[in-house]
């Protein structure tokens, strides 16, 4: 299964491509290649649009300069492929 297999749903394609957030994230998402099976729903459920799916069958990859660190992608990776670790200040 992919991403083109989910179900419709409804996609935010505008909520922060047009600003610069990532500088509001105290904690990132790390992806482990290892882990991840690529059912993209990091990128469905992502409310910032800052998962990256650049062809069917890639990994996943976060824009951080619009990821805001809200952790999302991490909770509903079931696989616990995405971990989020704390920003160097």
């Amino acid at each position: 299964m992919n991403f083109r297999d989910l179900p419709g749903m409804p996609v935010a394609r505008q909520s922060t491509e047009s600003m610069m957030t990532g500088e509001w994230r105290t904690i990132r998402p790390v992806l482990n290649k290892d882990l991840c099976d690529r059912c993209y729903h990091c990128w469905a459920f992502c409310p910032d649009v800052s998962v990256i799916v650049e062809e069917e069958g890639s990994f996943p990859k976060v824009d951080l300069n619009h990821c805001k660190g809200c952790g999302i992608c991490s909770v509903e990776c079931s696989k616990q492929a995405i971990t989020m670790v704390r920003e160097d200040l």
